[in-house]
């Protein structure tokens, strides 16, 4: 299995080279987000070696389809996410690293921890 800082250093890589958007579906399940990752830091869970923890600076780009709120939606808005990725233990993700699906849960010294890295790095503007 790959090691977390193994998995940090092949995502750094992967962000940094792919200019893509991330798409996030609306909360009314009726069109979709788009965004740039202008900035983000890992950081692996202090007491759980198979959990790494993003912090990401996001930036608005488009939309497609309908939502309620088109008219408070402005491009180049910045929005900051924090998600994790973990070793997936059944079915096709098992052994492998995978995106979290539910919100993050994080110990207080790593909460701060990430923070203040993020701050650092300039991810936090």
């Amino acid at each position: 299995m790959e090691s977390a800082e193994n998995f940090i250093k092949r995502k750094n890589i992967e962000f940094k080279k792919k200019n893509s958007l991330i798409t996030t579906k609306g909360i009314e399940r009726k069109g979709e987000f788009y965004w740039k990752r202008d900035a983000w830091t890992f950081l692996p869970q202090s007491d759980y070696s198979e959990k790494v923890f993003i912090f990401e600076r996001l930036k608005r780009e488009g939309f497609d389809g309908k939502f309620s709120h088109k008219n408070e939606w402005k491009k180049g808005t910045i929005e900051y996410r924090i998600g994790y990725f973990i070793v997936g233990k059944i079915g096709n993700a098992k052994g492998r690293w995978v995106w979290g699906q539910f919100c993050p849960m994080i110990p207080p010294l790593d909460f701060k921890k990430l923070i203040k890295k993020a701050e650092k790095e300039k991810v936090i503007i």
